[in-house]
């Protein structure tokens, strides 16, 4: 029973291989479809606009309620008045005492 079972994974792994490099290849060259040529345009498209770090075409709204959302959170966690609040604080770890169990 065992058998059989390594027997059919072993002859599904060239179809997942198939599979799955049927789907990345495409990503990779130009589409032929239209539809999925405009997929990969648009992700140029936003590939481009996003540097920086910053929202891409954020509008003023969306950029009061990020900047209330941070101070909400700079004010519930008390950090420091003009820190990042969207960097991790440091954490420090110390090994604890081990001792020998006779």
């Amino acid at each position: 029973m065992v058998l059989t079972h390594v027997l059919v994974s072993a002859r599904q792994v060239p179809a997942v291989l198939r599979r799955n490099f049927g789907i990345c290849v495409p990503a990779a060259q130009k589409a032929s479809d239209p539809i999925q040529q405009l997929f990969v345009d648009k992700i140029r498209e936003y590939k481009s606009k996003s540097t920086g770090g910053k929202m891409v075409e954020a509008t003023p709204e969306i950029q009061k309620e990020l900047a209330a959302e941070l101070e909400r959170v700079q004010k519930t966690y008390g950090f420091a008045a003009g820190a990042n609040v969207q960097d991790l604080p440091p954490m420090k770890f110390q090994d604890p005492d081990l001792k020998e169990v006779v």
